[in-house]
């Protein structure tokens, strides 16, 4: 993580620093003395950066007129003795509550907001497991570019494994020539992009760039590796870092566990009562229990399929729902509303015609203005299981809904790559498939020896296979916003099967989706681009003093 550590602060910027930050030097840190909106704001500025926050607080926060920090932070106490009486009282408060009540829940009672620099994506990929508890936000491949070398180096994880190993010259010049070709790759591309899609009259300069731009490295993320090193901001409730803190201590990868030792570290200045059980005998014994488990199911299963291939290609394949759903769902709206048992209401549902059922529906989703209007708990009572296989780029935007159950296969190449239509019809593919050719012939012999470790190589472009189950509710979730024009192509057409494939078998409960976008566009995120346009345009024109 050393490689990714942004310039030295000075010693005059360290002590503007000092007092909303655990420290000054290390690449995993904590934001204390902070409010709320000053948090939000800056981990959402923090996702579009290539800044690390540390800097980002100081240019655009503290140092920045129009921020009003001090105004909005008031007089931070900088005595750090009070801090630490302060801290004190605060764990012997909580430890007598614990004591007392012995109820994990009072854990979340305490939250911390964590950033955490330099890591690779397969780092990223188990802190954004976490389904409840945990808030993550993490650097975007669509407005950053992630060519910059520090140190003359490209930022990537250097596994230690590898880089002891044999193969270490041959990981950093595949990593390398990942790299060289996706910076080499932008400027071509970009203006290719920008040639087919000329702006028009109604859209401003800044609207444009932005939206080809974004394309542009939308197109390219395929050749990032999942060592790329990246930025994730975290909030979370002491009670879910805990178990956060005992999964990262079972990962089968070094860096994962050293960065569960570094989050331990920050989160033992900020909520040190309800951090604590990750390292005593009890947590060490559960992280133990958890990749014991791991490694021998792992085994098992090697075993047991050790001989039989993959029999399906399908990018999304519906393998299991439930029949009676429209019954369920049906008997789950009108629940509340009664004084009678389920079962006796799910027999009256039974008898009545396929109108009445979806009158019933109709009634209960009302007129949906947007997406935003989602259906209420009653939708929660049928499920849905898919098998997906789709880039790793897809994976990653998806990964991020937590309000269901996803699990990944290993990160491979063993399922092939996807070459995006741009590129092909730009004749920017040869290098692109080359550099994605070396890097698969890298991870097989890599992975011979140093199965885990290889994983580091495998580039975005690379197939992923997992499996999602959710229910209706989180599919009107899913579905309407990751259909949305603004979305990725490669999860668009995820999201754009996923209607498809329920509204074949279940019409009446998904005939209310009124906010799926079936369409293709050129220029995703030129909307969007344009909306913020019109906010700027309001703002600019409110802040006009009259006269």
């Amino acid at each position: 993580m050393d490689d990714f550590r942004e310039e030295s602060l000075t010693e005059q910027e360290g002590s503007l620093l000092q007092p909303f930050i655990t420290n000054l030097d290390r690449s995993v840190f904590g934001l204390r003395n902070l409010p709320e909106v000053v948090k939000g704001a800056l981990f959402s500025r923090y996702s579009r950066s290539d800044k690390s926050l540390r800097r980002i607080l100081l240019d655009e926060f503290i140092k920045a007129p129009e921020a009003s920090f001090t105004r909005i932070v008031g007089e931070v106490v900088n005595n750090n003795n009070d801090q630490l009486v302060a801290t004190q009282q605060a764990e012997a408060f909580y430890d007598r509550v614990l004591i007392g009540y012995g109820d994990d829940s009072v854990a979340e009672l305490g939250g911390a907001h964590i950033a955490c620099e330099g890591i690779s994506n397969i780092a990223a990929k188990v802190l954004e497991d976490s389904r409840i508890g945990i808030s993550p936000l993490e650097k975007s491949t669509r407005y950053v570019p992630f060519n910059r070398k520090i140190n003359g180096r490209y930022s990537y994880y250097r596994e230690p494994l590898i880089i002891a190993s044999t193969y270490a010259e041959r990981y950093e010049a595949t990593l390398d020539h990942l790299f060289d070709t996706y910076t080499a790759l932008i400027e071509p591309l970009l203006s290719w992009v920008q040639s087919c899609t000329p702006k028009d009259t109604n859209t401003s300069e800044r609207a444009y760039n932005s939206a080809t731009r974004a394309k542009t490295l939308d197109i390219l993320r395929g050749l990032l590796p999942m060592a790329t090193l990246t930025n994730v901001g975290l909030f979370g409730n002491g009670r879910a870092f805990e178990y956060l803190l005992v999964k990262l201590a079972a990962s089968p990868h070094e860096e994962v566990r050293m960065l569960g030792i570094s989050m331990q570290q920050e989160l033992d200045q900020i909520i040190p009562s309800f951090v604590k059980r990750a390292k005593t005998e009890r947590g060490v014994q559960y992280a133990r229990y958890l990749s014991t488990n791991a490694k021998h199911t792992q085994l098992l299963a090697q075993k047991l399929f050790e001989q039989i291939k993959p029999a399906s290609t399908s990018t999304v394949q519906l393998v299991e729902y439930d029949p009676d759903a429209e019954i369920k769902v049906v008997a789950a709206i009108l629940y509340p509303h009664t004084d009678l048992t389920f079962d006796q209401i799910k027999e009256y549902v039974i008898g009545l015609s396929a109108q009445e059922r979806v009158e019933i529906i109709d009634t209960y989703l009302g007129e949906r203005e947007s997406r935003f209007h989602r259906p209420g708990r009653a939708f929660e009572e049928t499920y849905y299981t898919f098998d997906l296989l789709a880039d790793l780029g897809a994976y990653r935007d998806l990964h991020r809904h937590r309000v269901l159950t996803q699990e990944r296969q290993h990160y491979s190449t063993h399922h092939g790559y996807v070459v995006p239509i741009e590129l092909e019809e730009a004749n920017l593919a040869q290098d692109y498939c080359k550099a994605l050719e070396y890097a698969a012939q890298t991870t097989e012999l890599i992975s011979k020896d140093l199965p885990d470790a290889a994983q580091y190589i495998v580039p975005f472009a690379y197939r992923i296979r997992w499996r999602m189950k959710l229910n209706l509710r989180e599919v009107y979730h899913l579905v309407e916003l990751r259909s949305s024009r603004q979305g990725h192509p490669s999860y668009r057409t995820i999201a754009q099967e996923i209607y498809r494939q329920i509204s074949a078998i279940h019409p009446a409960l998904i005939a209310n989706m009124r906010f799926v976008d079936l369409n293709d566009y050129a220029l995703e995120r030129l909307a969007a681009e344009q909306r913020i346009d019109s906010k700027l345009k309001q703002r600019d024109q409110n802040q006009i003093p009259k006269s």
